[in-house]
């Protein structure tokens, strides 16, 4: 069985009483995974800010600049 959370009502749900709305995330494996969604999209949205970051100061330290690679 699969979780998921609604982010409109704060509420986990099952596979049989999921809402059929864009606003739910998942699927998780448990029901604890789904409760903390919104808590794991933000660490990983932090994450990977931090990791954009990085990938650009490496981009001006190499002297690369990303208009370059556009074409």
């Amino acid at each position: 069985m699969s979780f998921w959370y609604n982010v409109d009502t704060g509420l986990v749900e099952t596979d049989e009483t999921r809402s059929r709305g864009a606003e739910i995330l998942g699927p998780y494996p448990t029901e604890e995974a789904a409760r903390r969604a919104l808590q794991t999209a933000r660490e990983k949205t932090e994450r990977w800010d931090e990791e954009d970051r990085e990938w650009r100061q490496r981009g001006v330290a190499s002297g690369r600049d990303d208009e370059e690679l556009e074409d």
